[in-house]
């Protein structure tokens, strides 16, 4: 049976879906030389590229370090390494300040020896030797990667070891000669959403269709998934699905082959470590009798939990200011990251002392704290990252103590990228059109008359946005005389689950009013006036700004839209859109296209309308959101005779570019965008 919206007749533009296709990359060259040629000739211009990439390339950057085994790794990219290096090094020779780096893959060499445009997608390496690596490789920057096996003794590919070519693949160590795997193997091996449907157990010298299928999932669901324990006196094996985007179903996976449900609601978050289950609720939870709401932290005994007891120990609570971001184990503790009017605090938990709690040095006010690496195998070892709006990242780490904790030590400390002298870090709480309260940062000098001002927002898929430094907004901004703003609207995490589901579906408009609110707000505060506030977004942010244009264009002066998706009509039919049903709902569901409808912002361009001058980006390469989002947008305002600008980077994949140089460009084509339209 036919999609009633693949059918629909109405689409001029669906030309443009064909991402490689002759004549829609023709366009595609048109509008991006009409658009380079009026933002990029500027003086202005060419001082905002040549500032962020100095910030992005600076030789004084941190190197963030993961360890494995003995030894920190990292990747870098500079001016000299645009696509990057891998390499290590010991926490010794790290603590010097200039540290002995061990070379492992130098991505640039790679890419020009195979006249490939290799971007660096993570690597997996193996426990408990660490000598081999499942590095993953993206052409300009897609989801899609190919997989190869990398010597990290010799620093070179094993040959006829486990390699995959081009495909939206899972792969995880098992032991020295096997991984799960699951990629795309032609029909009846992916989802509709592109993912792996099947899993295998896969041999070392086999052919990976000959592996052994230890699971598989329903065509129409988003993923299969396999994983492998290996915590030593704990090996086991996990499979399962994940029907939606918000909901898994996983099994313990014995050695016999047969599965044992881990019996928690689908849309529940769980972590199996040693001997405890933990479990995250997405929606209220009874157990035993018990109600716990959405977003409590929950603990079982593993093994008592599969033979049917449900007796429950309650880790965290959430308050209505209070909820927990994520958890991350040491090997005798469990570090919570909870977020107090959306300002990140660590609290440590240690089991031996029936789950005593403390709390972890705080970060700065109105900033964050994270962690940035535990090694629960081997000890207590934590390092963190600290910063704020306005206050560069300290590098920390430190070693959990038995019921206290030495004072980290500071391993790096950033340089300041831009001068931040009178700005100051401001909440303000914002009223929604339901009565509900909705936070905003606000960063910038305080000032008497209202001021340019760049207001961003996401307000999706539990995705909350916390305070941090950025040397690109710092410099590109507020050095520059504007005012940031970070609308912390529904649909993110910044209070739990709850606020996530609370803009899902039919009630995905109160996202939308809540951005909203904010503009006003700040219009109300003095702090800007319409005509001087900017916005911008991508993804899912890049469908807000689609929506701002279409139903609040009064309330902005210019509005940026990056790999957004604005057909919604369509998006489950484009790429991996199939998979956020869960957030959107089905437009092919005449009950969901009702309320989909009337935000849909390609379908709400109207020639009538007075809109705000719109930029619009995206990338060839971006295989997550399909750039015919913002190749039809561009075109149907274009033909309706409305003011936007236009870039397509051939390369960058869903995040726009594939290194320090792109990212400078495409954020310096925002900033004198803006600058143009509200300073």
């Amino acid at each position: 049976m036919s999609s009633p919206a693949a059918t629909t007749p109405d689409d001029p533009y669906l030309w443009l879906e064909d991402v490689t296709g002759d004549e829609a990359l023709s366009w595609v060259k048109e509008r991006n030389a009409e658009s380079l040629d009026v933002l990029t000739g500027s003086e202005r211009f060419a001082e905002l590229r040549d500032g962020l990439r100095a910030v992005l390339d600076a030789d004084d950057r941190i190197p963030y370090v993961r360890r494995r085994g003995e030894l920190l790794y990292n990747f870098w990219q500079d001016a000299e390494h645009p696509r990057g290096l891998w390499r290590r090094t010991t926490l010794e020779s790290y603590r010097g300040g200039d540290p002995d780096w061990e070379l492992l893959l130098d991505v640039d060499a790679l890419a020009s020896a195979e006249d490939e445009n290799w971007v660096w997608a993570g690597a997996g390496v193996r426990y408990p030797d660490y000598s081999r690596a499942l590095v993953q490789l993206s052409r300009g920057g897609a989801d899609a990667t190919v997989v190869r096996e990398f010597d990290l003794d010799a620093k070179e590919w094993i040959t006829d070891g486990f390699t995959l070519p081009e495909a939206k693949s899972r792969i995880g160590w098992i032991d020295e000669d096997t991984v799960f795997v699951g990629t795309d193997l032609g029909p009846g091996s992916q989802t509709t959403s592109g993912y792996p449907r099947v899993m295998r157990r896969w041999r070392r010298g086999q052919d990976v269709a000959d592996a052994e299928v230890v699971f598989t999932a329903d065509e129409t669901d988003v993923s299969a998934f396999a994983a492998h324990d290996h915590t030593p006196g704990y090996e086991r094996d996990f499979v399962g699905r994940s029907p939606d985007f918000h909901t898994t179903e996983e099994f313990l996976l014995r050695g016999d082959g047969t599965q044992v449900r881990i019996d928690v609601p689908p849309d529940a978050d769980t972590d199996v470590e040693r001997e405890w289950l933990l479990v995250r609720t997405r929606s209220p939870w009874s157990v035993d009798g018990v109600e716990h709401p959405a977003g409590a932290l929950l603990c079982f005994d593993f093994e008592a939990f599969l033979a049917g007891d449900r007796t429950a120990r309650v880790l965290f609570e959430p308050t209505p200011s209070r909820s927990l971001s994520y958890h991350a184990w040491t090997k005798n503790h469990l570090v919570l990251a909870v977020l107090t009017d959306v300002v990140t605090r660590l609290e440590v938990l240690t089991p031996a002392q029936d789950w005593a709690r403390r709390e972890l040095p705080a970060g700065p006010d109105l900033g964050s704290v994270d962690l940035m690496g535990v090694d629960p195998d081997n000890g207590d070892e934590y390092f963190l990252d600290t910063d704020g709006y306005t206050r560069p990242s300290t590098f920390l780490r430190g070693e959990l103590g038995e019921s206290s904790d030495p004072e980290p030590e500071v391993l790096r400390t950033a340089p300041a990228r831009f001068d931040a002298t009178g700005l100051e870090v401001r909440q303000f709480f914002a009223t929604s059109d339901d009565g509900t309260t909705i936070p905003y940062f606000v960063v910038g000098r305080v000032a008497d008359v209202p001021g340019p001002t760049l207001m961003t927002g996401y307000g999706g898929f539990e995705i909350a946005l916390t305070p941090g430094y950025s040397g690109v907004i710092g410099r590109g901004w507020l050095a520059r005389g504007g005012t940031y703003v970070v609308a912390n609207i529904r649909g993110g995490g910044e209070y739990g689950p709850t606020w996530h589901t609370s803009a899902l579906g039919e009630h995905r408009h109160r996202a939308y009013e809540d951005f909203a609110a904010v503009a006003r707000d700040l219009v109300a505060r003095g702090i800007t006036t319409a005509s001087q506030l900017a916005i911008h977004g991508g993804s899912n942010g890049g469908l807000l700004m689609g929506v701002m244009l279409t139903r609040y264009p009064q309330l902005f002066g210019a509005i940026v839209v990056m790999v957004p998706l604005f057909d919604m009509r369509r998006f489950h039919l484009l790429l991996a859109g199939a998979s956020w049903m869960a957030e959107y709902g089905d437009p092919d569901d005449p009950t969901a296209w009702g309320w989909i409808s009337q935000y849909s912002p390609y379908q709400n361009l109207s020639a009538d309308a007075s809109y705000p001058p719109v930029l619009v980006t995206t990338s060839t390469r971006d295989d997550r959101v399909h750039p015919g989002h913002a190749r039809k947008a561009v075109a149907r305002l274009r033909e309706q005779g409305h003011a936007v600008e236009y870039y397509e980077n051939t390369e960058g994949g869903h995040g726009g570019a594939a290194d320090n140089a792109q990212r400078a460009f495409q954020w310096a084509l925002v900033f004198e965008f803006c600058w143009r339209q509200v300073g």
